[in-house]
């Protein structure tokens, strides 16, 4: 099995000898690894040129969530397989599709080389693995890589020193939400929209049951100030979103436009912010990435 691997440099639990680390674990395994650790702007062209060379049998991802989600993009669609390493700072995608956090653990998946047919979702071309969000949160993710970027700040820091800050300038948008033909306007101070459906309660907050539903899921609270945002927010965490009519929870959908009067919008995809035109076109590709997933576990 020959394989590439590609290190984000810049990922939450890089260390300058993490490709050393990594050599023997694929060696042990008799795999074929050529390593390369790469900054994070030239994730894109590595990703790339890995996925397309000849002779090939997987692209292997070694970083968090924007890490893969950029390896994902590459092969997404092809007959390449998608191996990850987690080395960043949450590790969604990694968690939700059950790989071990432990190197050694991860390796032993992919040598295994079993794979399944999993889900990623795209706004206007750009492929993203968990979520995509308008308002507060790409404002937030945004302040959070200046703060790491000019104050050295630790990623954690960062965001709580962001998240009080977005709170504290609390500002809503009106949106205009399209699907399937229908058309509703949408006044929200953030609306998320994840690669399957998220759970919402206080111990499974952030997570998701299954990666491979063929389904786009959009939520909204419909709030017009900070504290109404985070009493919608709290009631939605504590199971009780359903109660109240200023929360917007739409499950099963293929595709979304998002209009604004504005021609561009801060968009946050899989916890990296970026300006895009709109309408913001969402959809997903349902089974469009070949995933090493670990073997099943046998109950007792």
């Amino acid at each position: 099995m020959k394989v590439r691997v590609i290190i984000n440099r810049g990922g939450g639990s890089f260390g300058e000898d993490s490709a050393a680390k990594l050599e023997p674990l694929f060696a042990a395994h008799g795999i074929d690894a050529k390593i390369l650790a790469v900054a994070p702007g030239d994730l894109d062209r590595h990703c790339g040129e890995a996925a397309r060379e000849a002779g090939v049998d997987a692209l292997v991802a070694a970083g968090g969530d924007g890490t893969i989600g950029t390896a994902a993009a590459a092969v997404a669609g092809t007959d390449v397989p998608l191996g990850i390493l987690p080395l960043g700072t949450l590790n969604h995608f990694a968690k939700d599709a059950g790989i071990p956090l432990d190197l050694e653990e991860a390796v032993a998946v992919i040598a295994a080389r079993r794979t399944r047919q999993v889900d990623v979702a795209e706004v206007n071309g750009r492929v993203f693995i968990n979520n995509s969000a308008v308002g507060l949160y790409p404002r937030l993710v945004r302040d959070r890589e200046l703060q790491q970027r000019f104050l050295g700040r630790s990623k954690k820091l960062a965001m709580a020193v962001a998240a009080a800050r977005t709170l504290w300038r609390f500002s809503h948008r009106r949106l205009t939400l399209r699907v399937e033909g229908r058309e509703a306007p949408v006044e929200t101070p953030l609306l998320f929209v994840g690669n399957n459906r998220y759970q919402m309660g206080l111990l499974t907050l952030g997570t998701r049951e299954a990666i491979d539903r063929g389904e786009l899921c959009l939520y909204a609270p419909l709030a017009r100030s900070a504290r109404q945002f985070l009493t919608i927010s709290l009631r939605a965490v504590f199971g009780r979103e359903d109660e109240q009519a200023n929360f917007l929870t739409l499950d099963g959908v293929r595709a979304a436009e998002i209009d604004a009067r504005q021609p561009h919008l801060m968009v946050a995809t899989d916890g990296e912010a970026q300006m895009m035109d709109t309408p913001l076109r969402y959809r997903l590709r349902a089974g469009a990435l070949k995933l090493f997933v670990p073997l099943p576990r046998e109950d007792g």
